[in-house]
């Protein structure tokens, strides 16, 4: 192989692991066609800096650090961006990961995208109405869907039923 060869094949795998790490630029989220839609200076002014970095720029809590963890009441999970109800307390359950999941989110709640960032290809979900990342989807959940909804506690607010 010649250094010309070897130079391409260099910029190809830099090139291909920047698509694979993308994920939606502030522009492609704002222009989105959601119900709820605020500026980023908006955004700014209702969440706190933490959870703007998490519903907007897709970063992720720390593993055991929301305080609806533990929440075992009957109720309504809600969208801290547009209060949407996103998940039903009957579908939460302990997957010993450190974030709240459930294994299923009400109907025409949550939408999803692909994410492939970190060099994996996963299912991020977010809120269908205001878009604002929620967490991931993983195959790993009990019946009767099999899903690990597993999501931002931060994203959330909690309303006892």
């Amino acid at each position: 192989m010649n250094r010309r060869h070897f130079l391409l094949a260099g910029v190809c795998v830099i090139g291909g692991a920047a698509y694979l790490t993308r994920s939606l630029t502030k522009e492609e989220v704002a222009n989105a066609n959601f119900e709820v839609v605020f500026t980023d200076a908006e955004w700014r002014k209702k969440l706190t800096d933490f959870e703007y970095q998490v519903m907007r720029h897709e970063k992720t809590e720390p593993a055991g650090s929301s305080s609806l963890l533990n929440e075992k009441r009957s109720g309504y999970f809600s969208c801290k961006g547009c209060e949407l109800p996103l998940y039903h307390s009957s579908t939460k359950y302990d997957s010993r990961t450190g974030w709240p999941s459930f294994y299923q989110s009400l109907p025409n709640a949550v939408a999803t995208k692909v994410d492939k960032s970190y060099f994996m290809i996963r299912t991020e979900v977010h809120c269908r109405r205001c878009g604002s990342h929620l967490g991931h989807i993983f195959n790993d959940g009990p019946a009767p869907t099999g899903k690990r909804h597993c999501i931002n506690g931060i994203c959330l607010t909690f309303r006892v039923a």
